[in-house]
Protein backbone atom coordinates (compact mmCIF):
# COMPACT_ATOMS: atom_id res chain seq x y z
CA UNK A 1 0.00 0.00 0.00
CA UNK A 2 1.22 3.78 -0.97
CA UNK A 3 0.55 5.96 1.63
CA UNK A 4 1.21 9.42 1.13
CA UNK A 5 1.99 11.67 4.17
CA UNK A 6 1.34 15.65 4.22
CA UNK A 7 1.13 18.56 6.86
CA UNK A 8 1.44 22.12 7.19
CA UNK A 9 -0.67 22.79 4.34
CA UNK A 10 -1.90 26.53 5.83
CA UNK A 11 -4.58 27.10 3.18
CA UNK A 12 -2.02 26.86 0.20
CA UNK A 13 -4.71 25.56 -2.36
CA UNK A 14 -2.24 26.37 -4.95
CA UNK A 15 0.51 23.86 -3.83
CA UNK A 16 -2.91 21.46 -2.60
CA UNK A 17 -3.76 21.02 -6.55
CA UNK A 18 -0.12 20.94 -7.19
CA UNK A 19 -0.09 17.89 -4.78
CA UNK A 20 -3.10 16.17 -5.54
CA UNK A 21 -1.97 14.11 -8.66
CA UNK A 22 0.33 12.31 -6.07
CA UNK A 23 -2.21 11.93 -3.35
CA UNK A 24 -4.55 10.19 -5.86
CA UNK A 25 -2.02 7.43 -6.44
CA UNK A 26 -2.25 6.23 -3.38
CA UNK A 27 -4.58 3.91 -1.41
CA UNK A 28 -4.59 6.21 1.82
CA UNK A 29 -3.46 9.71 3.13
CA UNK A 30 -2.10 11.17 6.19
CA UNK A 31 -2.50 14.88 7.21
CA UNK A 32 -0.68 15.89 10.19
CA UNK A 33 -2.42 19.06 10.99
CA UNK A 34 -2.54 22.96 10.14
CA UNK A 35 -4.63 22.15 7.10
CA UNK A 36 -6.09 25.78 8.87
CA UNK A 37 -9.64 26.23 7.40
CA UNK A 38 -13.18 24.51 6.26
CA UNK A 39 -12.55 25.13 2.53
CA UNK A 40 -9.50 23.07 2.24
CA UNK A 41 -11.20 19.92 3.89
CA UNK A 42 -14.07 20.66 0.77
CA UNK A 43 -10.77 20.84 -2.04
CA UNK A 44 -9.37 17.88 -0.73
CA UNK A 45 -12.76 15.23 -0.70
CA UNK A 46 -13.84 16.62 -4.18
CA UNK A 47 -9.81 16.28 -5.19
CA UNK A 48 -8.38 13.17 -3.94
CA UNK A 49 -12.09 11.28 -5.20
CA UNK A 50 -12.77 8.81 -2.20
CA UNK A 51 -9.20 8.01 -1.64
CA UNK A 52 -9.63 7.77 2.74
CA UNK A 53 -7.99 10.97 4.64
CA UNK A 54 -6.96 10.47 8.08
CA UNK A 55 -6.25 14.03 9.86
CA UNK A 56 -4.84 15.44 13.30
CA UNK A 57 -5.34 19.02 14.25
CA UNK A 58 -2.49 21.40 14.45
CA UNK A 59 -1.98 24.51 16.25
CA UNK A 60 -3.33 26.49 13.27
CA UNK A 61 -6.38 24.58 12.85
CA UNK A 62 -9.42 27.59 12.67
CA UNK A 63 -12.84 26.36 13.10
CA UNK A 64 -13.01 22.67 13.64
CA UNK A 65 -16.42 22.35 13.61
CA UNK A 66 -16.99 23.66 10.24
CA UNK A 67 -14.02 21.60 9.06
CA UNK A 68 -15.89 18.38 10.85
CA UNK A 69 -19.55 19.42 9.31
CA UNK A 70 -17.80 19.96 5.20
CA UNK A 71 -15.69 16.61 6.08
CA UNK A 72 -19.32 14.45 6.51
CA UNK A 73 -19.95 15.32 2.58
CA UNK A 74 -17.53 13.05 1.93
CA UNK A 75 -16.55 9.37 2.29
CA UNK A 76 -13.51 8.73 3.56
CA UNK A 77 -12.48 11.54 5.33
CA UNK A 78 -11.56 11.19 9.38
CA UNK A 79 -10.86 13.67 12.16
CA UNK A 80 -9.06 11.83 14.95
CA UNK A 81 -8.25 14.75 17.13
CA UNK A 82 -4.97 15.54 18.70
CA UNK A 83 -3.59 11.65 17.88
CA UNK A 84 -4.29 9.03 15.61
CA UNK A 85 -3.77 5.23 16.03
CA UNK A 86 -4.15 3.82 12.80
CA UNK A 87 -4.16 -0.25 10.98
CA UNK A 88 -3.05 1.01 7.47
CA UNK A 89 -2.41 -2.48 5.60
CA UNK A 90 -1.03 -4.46 8.61
CA UNK A 91 0.54 -1.13 9.20
CA UNK A 92 0.43 0.68 12.62
CA UNK A 93 0.77 4.35 12.33
CA UNK A 94 0.08 7.00 14.86
CA UNK A 95 -0.42 10.53 13.85
CA UNK A 96 0.18 14.16 16.01
CA UNK A 97 1.01 17.47 15.36
CA UNK A 98 4.19 17.54 17.21
CA UNK A 99 7.65 16.66 17.40
CA UNK A 100 7.97 15.85 20.86
CA UNK A 101 5.04 14.22 21.29
CA UNK A 102 6.07 12.10 17.79
CA UNK A 103 8.80 10.83 19.58
CA UNK A 104 7.29 10.03 22.55
CA UNK A 105 5.40 7.77 20.32
CA UNK A 106 8.02 6.37 18.57
CA UNK A 107 10.30 5.45 21.94
CA UNK A 108 7.01 3.65 22.83
CA UNK A 109 7.91 1.10 20.56
CA UNK A 110 4.13 0.15 20.15
CA UNK A 111 3.72 1.73 16.47
CA UNK A 112 6.21 0.84 13.07
CA UNK A 113 5.92 4.33 12.11
CA UNK A 114 5.00 7.98 13.15
CA UNK A 115 4.07 10.56 11.45
CA UNK A 116 4.31 14.68 12.83
CA UNK A 117 4.58 17.76 11.22
CA UNK A 118 4.32 21.80 13.41
CA UNK A 119 8.32 22.78 12.78
CA UNK A 120 8.09 22.34 8.78
CA UNK A 121 11.23 20.58 8.27
CA UNK A 122 11.83 17.23 6.53
CA UNK A 123 12.85 14.62 8.83
CA UNK A 124 12.78 10.71 8.53
CA UNK A 125 15.06 8.52 11.10
CA UNK A 126 14.83 4.68 12.31
CA UNK A 127 14.33 5.06 16.23
CA UNK A 128 14.38 1.20 17.13
CA UNK A 129 12.03 -0.52 14.57
CA UNK A 130 9.66 2.53 13.70
CA UNK A 131 9.92 4.83 11.20
CA UNK A 132 9.47 8.84 12.49
CA UNK A 133 8.44 10.76 9.69
CA UNK A 134 7.84 14.21 8.93
CA UNK A 135 6.96 15.17 5.05
CA UNK A 136 7.87 18.43 5.49
CA UNK A 137 5.34 21.30 4.62
CA UNK A 138 2.59 21.84 1.88
CA UNK A 139 2.79 25.55 2.29
CA UNK A 140 6.45 26.28 1.11
CA UNK A 141 6.90 28.89 3.87
CA UNK A 142 10.56 27.59 4.46
CA UNK A 143 10.97 27.56 0.46
CA UNK A 144 10.23 24.13 -0.38
CA UNK A 145 6.60 22.44 -0.64
CA UNK A 146 7.05 18.92 0.12
CA UNK A 147 4.99 15.53 0.99
CA UNK A 148 6.12 11.92 1.55
CA UNK A 149 4.83 8.87 0.03
CA UNK A 150 5.44 5.75 2.14
CA UNK A 151 5.74 2.18 1.26
CA UNK A 152 3.71 0.59 3.48
CA UNK A 153 5.51 -3.09 3.50
CA UNK A 154 9.34 -1.61 3.12
CA UNK A 155 8.50 1.79 4.74
CA UNK A 156 10.73 2.99 1.82
CA UNK A 157 10.41 7.24 1.86
CA UNK A 158 9.70 8.70 -1.71
CA UNK A 159 10.14 12.53 -1.29
CA UNK A 160 8.55 14.60 -3.77
CA UNK A 161 9.29 18.23 -3.95
CA UNK A 162 6.29 20.59 -5.30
Amino acid sequence: MRIAVISDSHDNIWKLDAAMPHLRRTQAVIHCGDICSPFMIRRLGEGLGGVPLHVVWGNNDGDKLLMTKVARNFAGIEFHGEIAALDLDGLTVAVNHYPEVARGLALAGKYRMVCYGHDHLVHDERVGECLLLNPGELMGMKGKSTLAIVDSQSLAVERIEL
